[in-house]
């Protein structure tokens, strides 16, 4: 192999029709290019994990985008759970409830997925 050859290695891709449009994921179902996100992205993405959105989704979804937009990073749990201790009250804000209202990976991992935010730090 020639020392000045570096093979580029591709994460695997994977589509999502929305709509009438395929939309381009990673092989985890995150957004390749972050400004294909849309609220139909959300619900096919949503269907694709078996997951029937309720509002507390979309409220956490447009938190976790609000806060990426004024913060530049994803939200970590423990803002969430002081977020959403005041909006729900603490026995319905917790991380328990978090997890459930996202099951595959908990808000950091679905819920930014389908908030259209990139993988957190730590994810393969």
């Amino acid at each position: 192999m020639n020392a000045a050859f570096t093979p580029i290695i591709q994460p695997a891709v994977r589509w999502l029709r929305v709509g009438s449009r395929e939309i381009e994921t990673d092989s985890e179902g995150y957004l390749r290019n972050l400004d294909d996100w849309s609220e139909d992205f959300v619900r096919a993405q949503a269907r694709a994990e078996g997951l029937e959105l309720t509002d507390e989704h979309w409220q956490l979804i447009r938190f976790l985008r609000e806060y990426y937009a004024e913060h530049g990073v994803q939200a970590q749990v423990r803002a969430m759970i002081r977020h959403f201790s005041k909006a729900w009250g603490p026995e319905r804000g917790n991380n328990h409830v978090l997890h459930e209202i996202f099951p595959r990976g908990g808000p950091q991992k679905q819920g930014n997925r389908l908030a259209g935010l990139l993988r957190t730090k730590g994810e393969h």
